[in-house]
Protein backbone atom coordinates (compact mmCIF):
# COMPACT_ATOMS: atom_id res chain seq x y z
CA UNK A 1 0.00 0.00 0.00
CA UNK A 2 1.39 3.42 -0.98
CA UNK A 3 2.21 5.68 1.96
CA UNK A 4 1.70 9.46 1.82
CA UNK A 5 2.26 12.64 3.77
CA UNK A 6 0.25 15.66 2.59
CA UNK A 7 1.83 19.06 3.22
CA UNK A 8 -0.69 21.88 2.96
CA UNK A 9 -1.31 25.60 3.52
CA UNK A 10 -4.97 24.75 3.79
CA UNK A 11 -7.27 27.05 1.85
CA UNK A 12 -10.13 26.16 -0.50
CA UNK A 13 -8.33 24.22 -3.23
CA UNK A 14 -6.30 22.40 -0.56
CA UNK A 15 -9.61 21.45 1.03
CA UNK A 16 -10.86 19.89 -2.19
CA UNK A 17 -7.51 18.11 -2.55
CA UNK A 18 -7.71 16.69 0.98
CA UNK A 19 -11.26 15.44 0.41
CA UNK A 20 -10.16 13.79 -2.83
CA UNK A 21 -7.13 12.16 -1.18
CA UNK A 22 -8.98 10.93 1.90
CA UNK A 23 -11.68 9.31 -0.23
CA UNK A 24 -9.16 6.86 -1.71
CA UNK A 25 -9.11 3.75 0.47
CA UNK A 26 -6.20 1.86 -1.07
CA UNK A 27 -3.53 4.28 0.17
CA UNK A 28 -2.29 5.18 3.64
CA UNK A 29 -2.05 8.85 4.62
CA UNK A 30 0.33 8.82 7.58
CA UNK A 31 -0.22 12.45 8.44
CA UNK A 32 -1.02 15.96 7.25
CA UNK A 33 1.56 18.67 7.84
CA UNK A 34 0.67 22.33 7.69
CA UNK A 35 2.67 25.31 6.48
CA UNK A 36 2.10 29.04 6.14
CA UNK A 37 1.13 30.20 2.67
CA UNK A 38 -2.43 30.83 1.51
CA UNK A 39 -3.19 31.72 5.12
CA UNK A 40 -1.05 31.94 8.30
CA UNK A 41 -0.01 28.67 9.93
CA UNK A 42 -2.58 28.61 12.75
CA UNK A 43 -5.44 29.05 10.31
CA UNK A 44 -4.01 26.53 7.86
CA UNK A 45 -3.88 24.02 10.72
CA UNK A 46 -7.39 24.80 11.90
CA UNK A 47 -8.68 24.42 8.34
CA UNK A 48 -6.91 21.09 7.81
CA UNK A 49 -8.54 19.66 10.92
CA UNK A 50 -11.95 20.91 9.79
CA UNK A 51 -11.61 19.41 6.30
CA UNK A 52 -10.46 16.04 7.65
CA UNK A 53 -13.50 16.01 9.92
CA UNK A 54 -15.77 16.56 6.91
CA UNK A 55 -13.91 13.75 5.15
CA UNK A 56 -14.52 11.47 8.13
CA UNK A 57 -10.82 10.74 8.63
CA UNK A 58 -8.96 10.89 11.94
CA UNK A 59 -5.57 11.56 10.34
CA UNK A 60 -3.05 13.32 12.62
CA UNK A 61 -2.13 16.92 11.78
CA UNK A 62 1.30 18.39 12.50
CA UNK A 63 2.11 22.11 12.53
CA UNK A 64 5.12 23.25 10.54
CA UNK A 65 6.68 26.52 9.45
CA UNK A 66 4.96 29.77 10.35
CA UNK A 67 7.19 31.88 8.10
CA UNK A 68 9.26 31.43 4.92
CA UNK A 69 13.00 30.84 5.19
CA UNK A 70 14.10 34.40 4.39
CA UNK A 71 11.13 36.57 3.43
CA UNK A 72 8.04 38.01 5.02
CA UNK A 73 4.93 35.89 4.56
CA UNK A 74 2.77 36.71 1.54
CA UNK A 75 -0.75 35.28 1.83
CA UNK A 76 -3.76 34.83 -0.46
CA UNK A 77 -6.84 35.78 1.53
CA UNK A 78 -7.71 38.01 -1.44
CA UNK A 79 -8.45 34.78 -3.33
CA UNK A 80 -9.74 32.40 -0.65
CA UNK A 81 -11.41 34.72 1.88
CA UNK A 82 -10.20 35.81 5.28
CA UNK A 83 -10.64 32.33 6.74
CA UNK A 84 -9.21 30.58 3.68
CA UNK A 85 -12.40 28.58 3.16
CA UNK A 86 -14.63 31.06 1.38
CA UNK A 87 -15.73 32.96 4.52
CA UNK A 88 -18.58 30.47 4.81
CA UNK A 89 -18.19 29.47 8.46
CA UNK A 90 -16.63 26.11 7.66
CA UNK A 91 -13.46 26.21 9.75
CA UNK A 92 -14.32 24.46 12.98
CA UNK A 93 -13.22 21.17 14.47
CA UNK A 94 -13.13 19.56 17.90
CA UNK A 95 -9.74 18.04 17.17
CA UNK A 96 -6.32 19.51 17.98
CA UNK A 97 -3.01 19.17 16.13
CA UNK A 98 -0.32 16.83 17.41
CA UNK A 99 2.44 18.10 19.71
CA UNK A 100 5.18 16.82 17.37
CA UNK A 101 6.61 19.36 14.93
CA UNK A 102 5.93 18.74 11.23
CA UNK A 103 9.63 18.41 10.36
CA UNK A 104 10.21 15.90 13.15
CA UNK A 105 7.20 13.93 11.97
CA UNK A 106 8.38 13.89 8.34
CA UNK A 107 11.90 12.78 9.26
CA UNK A 108 10.69 10.11 11.67
CA UNK A 109 8.23 8.75 9.11
CA UNK A 110 10.91 8.53 6.42
CA UNK A 111 13.28 6.78 8.83
CA UNK A 112 10.54 4.29 9.66
CA UNK A 113 9.59 3.71 6.01
CA UNK A 114 12.71 4.44 3.93
CA UNK A 115 12.08 4.75 0.18
CA UNK A 116 8.33 4.30 0.71
CA UNK A 117 7.04 7.76 1.69
CA UNK A 118 5.58 10.01 -0.99
CA UNK A 119 4.96 13.63 -0.06
CA UNK A 120 2.25 15.66 -1.79
CA UNK A 121 3.28 19.30 -1.38
CA UNK A 122 0.28 21.59 -1.86
CA UNK A 123 1.80 24.79 -0.49
CA UNK A 124 5.16 26.52 -0.18
CA UNK A 125 8.11 24.13 0.25
CA UNK A 126 9.22 25.53 3.62
CA UNK A 127 8.60 22.39 5.67
CA UNK A 128 10.41 20.27 3.11
CA UNK A 129 13.35 22.65 2.94
CA UNK A 130 13.62 22.70 6.73
CA UNK A 131 13.62 18.89 6.78
CA UNK A 132 16.31 18.77 4.06
CA UNK A 133 18.44 21.33 5.91
CA UNK A 134 18.12 19.35 9.14
CA UNK A 135 18.76 15.87 7.72
CA UNK A 136 19.40 15.68 3.99
CA UNK A 137 20.49 12.04 4.11
CA UNK A 138 17.16 10.95 5.55
CA UNK A 139 15.19 13.10 3.10
CA UNK A 140 16.99 11.45 0.18
CA UNK A 141 15.05 8.33 1.19
CA UNK A 142 11.75 10.02 0.31
CA UNK A 143 10.33 8.01 -2.58
CA UNK A 144 8.91 11.04 -4.41
CA UNK A 145 7.66 14.59 -3.88
CA UNK A 146 4.56 15.60 -5.84
CA UNK A 147 4.69 19.39 -5.98
CA UNK A 148 1.85 21.72 -6.93
CA UNK A 149 4.12 24.56 -7.89
CA UNK A 150 5.62 26.69 -10.67
CA UNK A 151 3.81 28.11 -13.66
CA UNK A 152 4.75 25.02 -15.67
CA UNK A 153 5.05 26.12 -19.29
CA UNK A 154 2.60 28.98 -18.85
CA UNK A 155 2.35 32.25 -16.93
CA UNK A 156 2.46 32.77 -13.20
CA UNK A 157 -0.43 33.95 -11.03
CA UNK A 158 1.46 36.37 -8.77
CA UNK A 159 3.84 37.83 -11.34
CA UNK A 160 4.25 37.06 -15.03
CA UNK A 161 6.73 34.31 -14.18
CA UNK A 162 5.97 33.28 -10.60
CA UNK A 163 3.30 30.91 -9.30
CA UNK A 164 2.07 31.52 -5.74
CA UNK A 165 3.56 28.53 -3.91
CA UNK A 166 7.04 29.19 -5.26
CA UNK A 167 6.75 32.97 -4.88
CA UNK A 168 5.97 32.70 -1.16
CA UNK A 169 9.29 30.93 -0.51
CA UNK A 170 11.50 30.51 -3.57
CA UNK A 171 14.54 29.81 -1.38
CA UNK A 172 12.81 26.69 -0.04
CA UNK A 173 11.72 25.60 -3.51
CA UNK A 174 15.31 25.96 -4.69
CA UNK A 175 16.53 23.75 -1.83
CA UNK A 176 13.90 21.13 -2.67
CA UNK A 177 14.86 21.10 -6.36
CA UNK A 178 18.54 20.62 -5.50
CA UNK A 179 17.91 17.91 -2.89
CA UNK A 180 18.27 14.87 -5.13
CA UNK A 181 14.78 13.67 -4.15
CA UNK A 182 12.67 12.48 -7.12
CA UNK A 183 10.16 15.25 -7.84
CA UNK A 184 7.10 15.46 -10.05
CA UNK A 185 5.83 18.99 -10.63
CA UNK A 186 2.25 19.84 -11.48
CA UNK A 187 2.42 23.39 -12.78
CA UNK A 188 -0.31 26.02 -12.85
CA UNK A 189 -0.79 25.47 -16.59
CA UNK A 190 -2.28 22.04 -15.86
CA UNK A 191 -4.69 23.44 -13.29
CA UNK A 192 -6.63 26.09 -15.22
CA UNK A 193 -9.05 26.01 -18.12
CA UNK A 194 -10.85 22.66 -18.37
CA UNK A 195 -9.50 21.60 -14.95
CA UNK A 196 -11.45 24.38 -13.23
CA UNK A 197 -14.95 23.87 -11.84
CA UNK A 198 -17.65 25.68 -13.79
CA UNK A 199 -20.65 27.25 -12.09
CA UNK A 200 -22.85 24.35 -13.28
CA UNK A 201 -20.41 21.82 -11.85
CA UNK A 202 -20.31 23.60 -8.51
CA UNK A 203 -24.11 23.67 -8.42
CA UNK A 204 -24.15 19.94 -9.13
CA UNK A 205 -21.68 19.35 -6.28
CA UNK A 206 -23.81 21.42 -3.93
CA UNK A 207 -26.68 18.98 -4.34
CA UNK A 208 -24.48 15.89 -4.43
CA UNK A 209 -23.48 15.33 -0.78
CA UNK A 210 -22.20 16.92 2.42
CA UNK A 211 -18.71 16.95 0.93
CA UNK A 212 -20.00 18.47 -2.29
CA UNK A 213 -21.78 21.23 -0.38
CA UNK A 214 -18.55 21.91 1.54
CA UNK A 215 -16.66 22.26 -1.75
CA UNK A 216 -19.34 24.58 -3.15
CA UNK A 217 -19.14 26.84 -0.11
CA UNK A 218 -15.39 26.89 0.36
CA UNK A 219 -14.71 27.81 -3.29
CA UNK A 220 -17.14 30.75 -3.23
CA UNK A 221 -14.46 33.41 -2.84
CA UNK A 222 -12.32 31.88 -5.59
CA UNK A 223 -15.25 32.35 -7.97
CA UNK A 224 -15.76 35.95 -6.84
CA UNK A 225 -12.04 36.63 -7.36
CA UNK A 226 -12.04 35.09 -10.84
CA UNK A 227 -15.15 36.99 -11.93
CA UNK A 228 -13.68 40.27 -10.70
CA UNK A 229 -10.16 39.67 -12.05
CA UNK A 230 -10.68 37.58 -15.20
CA UNK A 231 -14.44 37.81 -15.86
CA UNK A 232 -14.62 34.00 -15.55
CA UNK A 233 -17.26 32.27 -13.44
CA UNK A 234 -15.06 29.32 -12.45
CA UNK A 235 -13.21 27.94 -9.43
CA UNK A 236 -9.71 26.73 -10.20
CA UNK A 237 -8.58 24.00 -7.81
CA UNK A 238 -4.86 23.41 -8.52
CA UNK A 239 -4.16 21.36 -5.40
CA UNK A 240 -6.87 18.86 -6.29
CA UNK A 241 -5.28 18.50 -9.73
CA UNK A 242 -1.94 17.77 -8.04
CA UNK A 243 -3.52 15.10 -5.82
CA UNK A 244 -5.15 13.51 -8.87
CA UNK A 245 -1.78 13.31 -10.62
CA UNK A 246 -0.23 11.65 -7.56
CA UNK A 247 -3.03 9.20 -6.79
CA UNK A 248 -4.59 8.56 -10.18
CA UNK A 249 -1.70 8.20 -12.63
CA UNK A 250 -4.11 7.68 -15.52
CA UNK A 251 -5.00 11.39 -15.37
CA UNK A 252 -1.43 12.24 -16.48
CA UNK A 253 -1.24 11.75 -20.24
CA UNK A 254 2.20 13.29 -20.86
CA UNK A 255 5.24 14.36 -18.85
CA UNK A 256 8.79 15.49 -19.52
CA UNK A 257 12.00 15.65 -17.53
CA UNK A 258 13.69 19.03 -17.06
CA UNK A 259 16.43 20.67 -15.08
CA UNK A 260 14.37 23.17 -13.11
CA UNK A 261 16.17 26.32 -11.98
CA UNK A 262 14.41 28.42 -9.34
CA UNK A 263 15.04 32.16 -9.35
CA UNK A 264 15.76 33.53 -5.86
CA UNK A 265 17.06 36.99 -6.78
CA UNK A 266 14.82 39.60 -5.19
CA UNK A 267 13.65 41.31 -8.37
CA UNK A 268 11.06 40.79 -11.06
CA UNK A 269 12.27 37.22 -11.70
CA UNK A 270 11.83 36.05 -8.08
CA UNK A 271 9.92 32.79 -7.83
CA UNK A 272 10.14 31.98 -11.51
CA UNK A 273 11.27 28.46 -12.42
CA UNK A 274 13.22 28.07 -15.65
CA UNK A 275 12.87 24.74 -17.47
CA UNK A 276 16.07 23.56 -19.14
CA UNK A 277 16.37 20.44 -21.28
CA UNK A 278 20.13 20.66 -21.91
CA UNK A 279 21.19 19.61 -18.39
CA UNK A 280 20.71 16.48 -16.30
CA UNK A 281 17.08 16.66 -15.09
CA UNK A 282 16.12 17.19 -11.45
CA UNK A 283 12.34 16.98 -11.86
CA UNK A 284 9.56 15.61 -14.02
CA UNK A 285 6.96 18.09 -15.26
CA UNK A 286 3.39 17.04 -16.06
CA UNK A 287 2.71 18.44 -19.54
CA UNK A 288 -0.74 17.01 -20.34
CA UNK A 289 -3.62 16.24 -18.00
CA UNK A 290 -6.98 14.58 -18.59
CA UNK A 291 -9.37 17.11 -17.06
CA UNK A 292 -12.49 15.15 -18.01
CA UNK A 293 -11.29 12.04 -16.19
CA UNK A 294 -10.18 14.17 -13.25
CA UNK A 295 -13.66 15.60 -12.80
CA UNK A 296 -15.24 12.18 -13.08
CA UNK A 297 -12.97 10.91 -10.30
CA UNK A 298 -13.54 14.04 -8.21
CA UNK A 299 -17.32 13.86 -8.39
CA UNK A 300 -17.31 10.17 -7.52
CA UNK A 301 -15.01 10.83 -4.56
CA UNK A 302 -17.27 13.52 -3.10
CA UNK A 303 -20.36 11.32 -2.80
Amino acid sequence: MRKFIIDTDTAADDAVALLLATSKNDIEILGVTTVCGNVPLELATKNALAVLEVGGKNIPVYKGAKKPLKRELFTAEYVHGLDGLGDSGLSHSKRKPEETDAVDFILNAVKKYPNEIEIIALGPATNLANAILRDSDTMKKVKRIWSMGTSGQGDGNVTKVAEFNVYVDAESYDIMLKSGIPITIIGLDMCLGESSLTNAEREKLKNNSKKGLFVYKCTRKIVEHNIKTFNKNVADIPDAVAVACALYGETVTAKKDFYCLCQTVNDETYGGVTLLDNKAPNATLVTKFNAELFKKILFESLI
